[in-house]
């Protein structure tokens, strides 16, 4: 797929796609933040999971980047935590998918530290 169409795919559907890669490998307490209101921001979308174990954990982020793949043939500009499996982030420009383990979510904080952000919980079921 050309860069060109590649750009043509809105941030929010990209946050869908983020959602059902997580939602494949049974992510837990999932939020869409959007972020387009908010001054400053660094992207349009924050995703947030959490897994229970580091194997679900590389299972998500794997799942997503599958999904995104499929719908668009992108892969993300960076990763990052992969070999320590607390936090791995996954950068798609306009939208940034954090799968934490459950104890690193809760110390980032990263739902507080963005509380401008207009929050979108998402029915796991």
């Amino acid at each position: 797929m050309s860069e060109e169409v590649a750009k043509d795919i809105s941030s929010e559907v990209l946050s869908r796609w983020v959602v059902d890669g997580m939602l494949e490998k049974k992510a837990h307490d999932v939020v869409v933040m959007d972020l387009r209101e908010v001054k400053h921001a660094i992207a349009d979308y924050f995703v947030i999971c959490s897994g229970n174990s580091d194997t679900q954990i590389d299972a998500i982020s794997e799942s997503i980047e599958e999904q995104i793949h499929k719908h668009s043939k992108q892969n993300p500009w960076k990763r990052e935590g992969q070999q320590n499996k607390e936090w791995i982030l996954l950068d798609y420009v306009d939208v940034v998918a954090h799968i934490f383990n459950k104890e690193k979510r809760t110390f980032y904080g990263l739902e507080e530290l963005w509380g401008d952000a207009k929050v979108i919980l998402v029915d796991e079921n």
